[in-house]
């Protein structure tokens, strides 16, 4: 290969200058034919992918998931089985914030893996909470929505955030762990992450199971006060991606311990309430952690745009052994993350290096589109065929569905035993969080509603809390009225009976 003495244009030639276009004299126009700095000009204003709608900002890095546990029993998936080690990236981001906001605003953090599996890629597309705000992937948009900016003023806005809140209390259990100390993390390194939906495992017996991932952090989990946050925010907007970044770069590779609960299948059918809301996390008393394995971060990208920017995750992706569950909210994301990555990068993002499965021998039928790269030459781009190209056509049942029966109807899920909006988050807060966990707790609800919550809102705010529990709701109510310092009685509301 020739090796050039200065840059060279896209198609590999020499380039002529790349300080000085090409002008009619020192102090003429420039000519159209400098192609060179056409070209450069034309890639610069191309040179960003829209961002992310959700999970704008921020970073990542590769590693390995090692199995050290043995799960063989309920999923035949060659990533999970003994002594298996495969290689992962890992991205952490925020949810509302765009490209530039800071990393330490108060917000879920997105928690996404990719595992470059022998079966193919197998994404995990999680959050470092085990639950979400809603329940119904229909509501996805109008959530996001109310975290985002308001369409005049372009001004993000507490009171548009409270108003979905309160009008949709399934949201209550997640607003809780966001208000609480795990609310803001010290850094990725030091919050828990998982995979929050439930999921399908079947064997190789074709058993089937559901279950729930958990990623603990070997670090330790910290976290930051929202006064710590406020601070960090200010002097380095970049403050979560750097630490990972250097500490990565100074050889500490933070691990996490993967573990998973386990459901029978049967058991889901009649199980207290409904194991495939989203907006609930199974009791560790009925199904305990299962020990399985340990993922280590040891890579920094060598570039951040092509292995962080352009890494594409979606939870279509799985393997065999591993399958869906009729989580709404995993279903309407089965179809969306996927569409959002061919807008946003384009129909042929499996192709880049980052996304790009490890599996020797894969046929395809995806062809042509925009940056296609990969090809077949002129092997048959149907099927079936009569010229040995390999397609698939099995029938009947399949490994990783299950039984369904009754009308098409659009409405909630059937409530059971003990489903309700509130139960959930009156015990992460009454048995779970101590007496200081719950003073920290007050004043981050009442710094956020007086962060701008109107009058209209406010009484409903106050009843959401009260139905989480009634002297947590009375104590964030008379805080908000001290902020605001009326001298008026607080607002008189029934604190609805939860379960």
């Amino acid at each position: 290969m020739t090796q050039t003495q200065g840059s060279t244009s896209g198609n590999g030639a020499p380039a002529a200058s790349d300080r000085n276009s090409l002008t009619v004299g020192p102090d003429g126009p420039i000519l159209l034919h400098d192609h060179h700095f056409v070209e450069q000009m034309a890639h610069f204003n191309r040179e960003r992918v829209p961002e992310r709608n959700v999970h704008a900002k921020g970073g990542g890095a590769f590693g390995t998931l090692e199995i050290t546990g043995d799960v063989s029993r309920y999923t035949k998936a060659a990533v999970f089985q003994p002594g298996t080690t495969t290689d992962m990236l890992a991205r952490f981001s925020t949810v509302a914030g765009e490209q530039g906001s800071p990393d330490t605003w108060r917000d879920p953090r997105g928690f996404s893996l990719k595992f470059y599996t022998s079966e193919g890629n197998w994404d995990l597309v999680g959050n470092n909470t085990p639950v979400f705000f809603i329940r119904d992937t229909m509501k996805f948009p109008h959530f996001i929505r109310s975290q985002k900016r308001l369409g005049g003023s372009g001004l993000r806005d507490n009171d548009m955030q409270w108003d979905f809140w309160t009008h949709n209390p399934e949201s209550a259990h997640q607003v809780t762990w966001l208000m609480g100390d795990r609310g803001i993390p010290k850094t990725w390194r030091n919050m828990q992450g998982y995979g929050s939906h439930t999921y399908l495992w079947y064997n190789e017996a074709g058993e089937k199971f559901w279950v729930k991932f958990h990623f603990h952090s070997n670090q330790g989990v910290e976290c930051l006060t929202q006064e710590e946050a406020n601070r960090i925010a200010g002097e380095d907007s970049d403050f979560h991606r750097r630490d990972l970044h250097d500490a990565i770069d100074r050889g500490d590779h933070p691990s996490w311990d993967l573990k998973v609960q386990v459901m029978p299948y049967e058991e889901a059918k009649t199980y207290r309430f409904n194991p495939f809301d989203l907006t609930k996390v199974w009791p560790k008393g009925d199904y305990p952690l299962i020990d399985v394995g340990t993922m280590t971060l040891n890579k920094n990208p060598d570039n951040f745009f092509a292995q962080i920017e352009q890494a594409a995750f979606a939870p279509s992706n799985v393997v065999p052994g591993i399958g869906f569950s009729p989580d709404k909210m995993l279903l309407g994301r089965v179809f969306a993350y996927a569409d959002t990555q061919r807008y946003r990068i384009g129909p042929n993002h499996q192709q880049l290096p980052v996304n790009k499965h490890r599996v020797e021998g894969a046929y395809t039928y995806q062809f042509d589109g925009p940056m296609a790269y990969e090809h077949t030459g002129d092997r048959p781009k149907y099927a079936p065929n009569s010229y040995g190209a390999p397609y698939s056509d099995l029938l009947g049942p399949v490994e990783d569905g299950w039984e369904t029966d009754g009308e098409m109807v659009r409405q909630a899920y059937t409530l059971r035993a003990e489903d309700d909006d509130f139960g959930q988050a009156n015990t992460l807060v009454n048995e779970v969080w101590n007496d200081e966990e719950r003073a920290r707790f007050v004043g981050n609800v009442a710094g956020h509603i007086l962060g701008g919550v109107s009058d209209e809102i406010l009484p409903r705010v106050f009843e959401y809390w009260k139905n989480v529990d009634a002297e947590l709701g009375k104590r964030i109510e008379e805080k908000v009225h001290e902020g605001r310092g009326k001298d008026v009685a607080p607002h008189e509301t029934e604190a609805t009976e939860t379960a």
